[in-house]
């Protein structure tokens, strides 16, 4: 008799794109939930001799969006299908603060047995999760393979935080009175100490 054959035939790809994890609450939320949600069907993984490979991706820039094809935050994806089953967004407050975005920014609700969450339910990824298993139907909404535009709310996102960045970067009001004499002050750290990166001196 033949060597039994102990070898996994089934495998799960999971993605989890997110904007923002210090602050963001949904991306949090949904982090955490993802993770007890695969807590949960751990042992039915092991039984049906199933394995699972998760990736988390930072979404920090309009490329990495695009090559991503990345549509709303946060974003679940099970073998190349996005989880929610509708694409909803609200104002998100948390990630308005990651951006500093005048305006706000939207990031992604939930559609869940009627009711709208702001994170990703524990019993939706699970029943995702489940399908995926046993393959009894697709795990979530639309895969990759439709066309694709980045949202005008992602690209005000990143605009916002690139400039934010920017702002950053450039000499504190202590550093300015620091490091340059005030004669020198506009051209060491831009008219109004509002100077890019790039004209900043301070460093």
């Amino acid at each position: 008799m033949g060597a039994s054959n102990t070898s996994r035939e089934k495998q799960i790809e999971i993605e989890f794109l997110f904007l923002d994890l210090d602050v963001c609450t949904r991306c949090k939320g949904t982090d955490a939930n993802l993770e007890t949600a695969l807590r949960t069907v751990q042992e039915v993984l092991q039984a049906s001799g199933t394995d699972v490979s998760t990736r988390k991706m930072l979404v920090d820039s309009e490329e990495t969006a695009r090559k991503l094809r990345f549509v709303s935050s946060p974003t679940i994806r099970i073998n190349g299908r996005d989880l929610a089953l509708e694409f909803r967004e609200t104002p998100c407050g948390s990630c308005a603060e990651a951006c500093a975005c005048d305006g706000g920014v939207d990031c992604r609700v939930w559609l869940y047995e009627g009711k709208e969450y702001t994170e990703a339910p524990v019993p939706l990824i699970v029943n995702a999760l489940l399908s995926a298993i046993y393959d009894t139907r697709s795990a979530g909404g639309p895969g990759l393979g439709r066309s694709f535009e980045l949202s005008e709310n992602l690209k005000h996102f990143f605009e916002a935080k690139k400039a934010k960045k920017a702002a950053e970067s450039c000499c504190s009001a202590e550093e300015k009175t620091s490091c340059c004499e005030p004669s020198e002050n506009s051209s060491c750290c831009g008219s109004g100490g509002q100077g890019t990166a790039a004209t900043c001196g301070c460093q």
